[in-house]
This record gives structure tokens, sequence and C-alpha cells, in this order.
């Protein structure tokens, strides 16, 4: 049962209802409001913005407590805030919150993960919203030194909203002893695909995807991968408004405006 007079707080991510990590993210958000969970019946990792246009998609709502109701989907991340606003929730939530992740989300990893997807759409519909992710990809990873980061975080956005079109990418490194957060930029760099070839028993070709991240910036103080490195909780601002502003006048100048006349 939802109560109007506390805070509508709606939690999803990329791993799946089962993820320790959204247990962990339930966890820690649960005593400051009324709790809707609607999360991928399955993992989703490295969705980024993709939608189910398809394949029909289900709602099953799989737990109903005081305060915290809890749904799977058959969809992407960003599915489910879409369905949580459309069909599930009577009103906007106060926040969203993404996560927590198992695995980095930081630098440009940012644009392919489902986490952070989720959380950028939350923000589309004007809700304040966190993705938060974890630096282990292990399942049984212990997540309770980065709540104890994390907290404050959400706590500030729950009581001042964001900016109109600002998201906020948080990631932990994974180990005891964390110094804090810190604000920062993401690092430039790329992910160096290696694509492991096999050979099934109908003798055909297929690929794993793998390879590791290259950080353009190794001496960089300011930036997420520098922060991780050093012990710290990155907090990284986002925009759902990718316009490069400055290339604006620029590209004008090259003549690319051009006018029909009939």
């Amino acid at each position: 049962m939802v109560d109007n007079k506390r805070p509508l707080i709606l939690v999803t991510n990329d791993d799946g209802v089962h993820a320790g990590g959204i247990n962990s993210l339930i966890e820690m958000v649960r005593p400051y409001g009324d709790v809707v969970v609607v999360a991928p019946n399955q993992s989703h990792s490295g969705m980024s913005h993709a939608i189910t246009v398809k394949t029909p998609l289900y709602i099953n709502k799989i737990k109903e407590e005081d305060g915290l109701n809890i749904y799977k989907i058959n969809g992407t991340p960003v599915d489910c805030v879409k369905l949580a606003i459309n069909k599930i929730l009577d009103r906007m939530p106060d926040i969203c919150v993404s996560g927590i992740n198992h695995g980095s989300n930081s630098s440009v990893s940012a644009h392919y993960s489902g986490t952070v997807g989720a959380a950028r759409e939350g923000t589309i519909n004007g809700i304040s919203s966190i993705a938060f992710s974890l630096l282990s990809y292990d399942s049984g990873a212990d997540f309770s030194s980065c709540v104890e980061v994390f907290l404050p975080i959400f706590k500030g956005v729950l009581e001042h909203a964001l900016p109109e079109g600002i998201l906020l990418n948080v990631n932990a490194p994974y180990i005891k002893g964390l110094k804090g957060a810190r604000v920062c930029r993401m690092a430039r760099g790329k992910w160096v695909e290696e694509f492991i070839e096999h050979e099934d028993p109908r003798h055909r070709k297929y690929f794993w995807l793998t390879g590791h991240f290259e950080n353009f910036e190794l001496d960089a103080s300011d930036t997420d991968e520098y922060v991780l490195n050093n012990g710290y909780v990155s907090v990284v601002p986002l925009k759902t408004d990718v316009t490069d502003h400055d290339s604006i006048e620029l590209f004008k100048a090259f003549n690319y405006e051009t006018s029909i006349i009939h």
C-alpha cells in the first residue's frame, strides 16, 4: 500500500529483479519512502536506452508488503521505467534510482549501460534520477561499503531535486575503506573489443565479445577513472541534451544550412 504523503521511490536495474545489487538498493532507500520496484525478469546489461517494440510486455507483481511493491517485466530497463510511469504508478515518483549495478559504468561505459539508460529515461520524464554501480561483477559482492557512501547522495537528491535534464552517474570501486565521494567528469577513453572465435558442432563460427578499457587521460586528476582508482566514489552529472551547443555556429559557417524555394 502506498501512502501519498510519503516520497514515492521508483527502483529499477539492468541485472534483473533478483540481483544482489537491487536488493541492497531497496534496503538502502526503503526507510525514506514508499518503494515500487519495476525491474527486468532477467539480466539486460548493455541495453543502453533500448525499448521493446516487436514483442508484448507482461507485468507480474512478485511481492507486496507495507511500503514495498515489486514487479518484474520481460523487457529492458527503459521499458521498466516507461511501464512504471504509464501503467503501474498512480502518480509520478519523487525519485528514480537504478542499480546497484554489478560492474563499472564509468567513462564511456555509461553509453552502453542499461542502468544509466533507465535513469536517463526517468530524467526525460522529469524525475530526479540516479544510476548506482559497484565495480564488481561478482554476483555475491558485498555492497555494504558502497551503500554507506551512496546513501547521502540519494538523500541529497531526494531533498533537493536535480536540475531539469540532469541525472547522476555514480560509481564505486570495490574496496574496503572508501574515502568518500567526488564530483567529476567522464574520462575520455574507449573499449578495445576482442572477439573470441569458436566453432559449433555444425562447423559454424561464433564469437564471444570481450575486451579491455583504454583510458586516454591517464594523467588527468578530474575524471571518474582517476577518482575511482584513488579510492573514491565518482559522481558524474550527465545531460539528456547531447547537443554540442558550442559547435552550432561552427557548422553554420560550413554552409550546411540550405533553403529550398519552389
